[in-house]
C-alpha cells in the first residue's frame, strides 16, 4: 500500500509540473465565486449565504464573490430578510456582484446598485475569472 502512495506521488508530481512548482515556491491563492441563479428563497437562505459567509469567515478561501444572476437577483430585491443577510455578507468581505444584462431583463438594476452590488455585464468576467483558476460553485 505504501509503494502505491509514493507511485501515485511520484507521478502527481512528475506529470503536473506547473502545480509543483507552486507548491514549492508558495501556495496558490484560493479564489471561490459563488454564482447564485435560484430565485428559491431558501436556497440561498440555507445555502447560498451559509457557504458564502462561513467560506469567508473561516478563510476556506482567499477571496470570495458572489455573482447574482437572474431570478436569484428579483428575489433578492423583493425580500428584506434576505436584504439583511446581504449586509452581513458586505461586513464580512464579500465582494457582491450582479448581472447587468439579467437584471435589466427584470427591471432591477437600480435596486441593486442601491443594495451595494456592483451591477455589470459579468460574461466576460466568468470567462475571465475561470482562466485565472477560480473555483466556480453554482447554486
Amino acid at each position: 500500500m505504501k509503494s502505491l502512495l509514493t507511485l501515485a506521488l511520484f507521478c502527481s508530481l512528475a506529470f503536473c509540473p506547473k502545480a509543483n512548482a507552486q507548491t514549492a515556491t508558495q501556495p496558490a491563492k484560493e479564489k471561490q465565486l459563488i454564482v447564485w441563479t435560484s430565485g428559491d428563497r431558501e436556497v440561498a437562505l440555507k445555502m447560498v449565504f451559509m457557504y458564502a459567509l462561513n467560506c469567508q469567515k473561516y478563510e476556506w478561501m482567499d477571496t470570495v464573490r458572489l455573482l447574482i444572476w437572474g431570478p436569484s437577483g428579483k428575489l433578492l430585491t423583493e425580500d428584506k430578510e434576505l436584504q439583511e443577510g446581504l449586509d452581513e455578507l458586505k461586513k464580512a468581505g464579500i465582494e457582491l456582484y450582479a448581472c447587468k444584462g439579467c437584471a435589466d431583463l427584470y427591471g432591477i438594476s437600480d435596486k441593486l446598485s442601491v443594495l451595494g452590488i456592483n451591477v455589470m455585464y459579468t460574461g466576460r468576467m466568468l470567462a475571465d475569472l475561470q482562466k485565472d483558476g477560480w473555483h466556480v460553485l453554482t447554486f
